[in-house]
């Protein structure tokens, strides 16, 4: 009777599990790595924060997410489909603000607005808005912080 190549035995199964699982991991790493845009809060205090982009539709503007104190959220999943982003925050037990001076619609409770004028007509707010410039990198990270001058960076 003869014996068994060597890659179908026990322990030539395994090797070529191995082999395969190192060969294939970089592309499951790849995918496991997701493009978004995320904004971690670095206060004590829980934070609403809203984002405004351009869409096919027009000007977008979203929001609120609750993030809680030293933790991240992601608003928006996916490859990044424009270049500029624009977010405005408010820390809910202080009443702290990340603003900016791009002009955009919020509403009081959970909201997405399409456009960004005449905010006051429609029934909403307006509040300035932060832009980032991101590069047109796939992935863009926010940090809120206590301190002046908020930390921005790709992914």
């Amino acid at each position: 009777m003869q014996a068994a190549p060597s890659f179908l035995t026990r322990s030539g199964i395994a090797r070529f599990a191995l082999f395969a699982f190192a060969a294939l991991s970089p592309f499951f790493a790849a995918d496991a790595a997701r493009a978004d845009f995320r904004v971690c809060n670095g206060t004590q205090n829980l934070v609403g924060v809203a984002i405004g982009y351009r869409a096919k539709d027009g000007w977008i503007t979203e929001g609120w997410w609750q993030v809680p104190a030293t933790t991240c959220a992601t608003l928006i999943e996916g490859e990044l489909q424009s270049r500029y982003y624009y977010l405005y925050a408010e820390d809910a037990a202080r009443g702290g603000r990340w603003t900016g001076d791009i002009q955009m619609c919020v509403a009081e409770n959970e909201f997405k607005i399409t456009g960004v004028r005449d905010c006051y007509a429609r029934g909403y707010q307006r509040m300035g808005f932060k832009e980032y410039d991101t590069g047109r990198q796939g992935s863009w990270m926010v940090q809120l912080s206590d301190t002046p001058g908020t930390q921005e960076s790709p992914n």
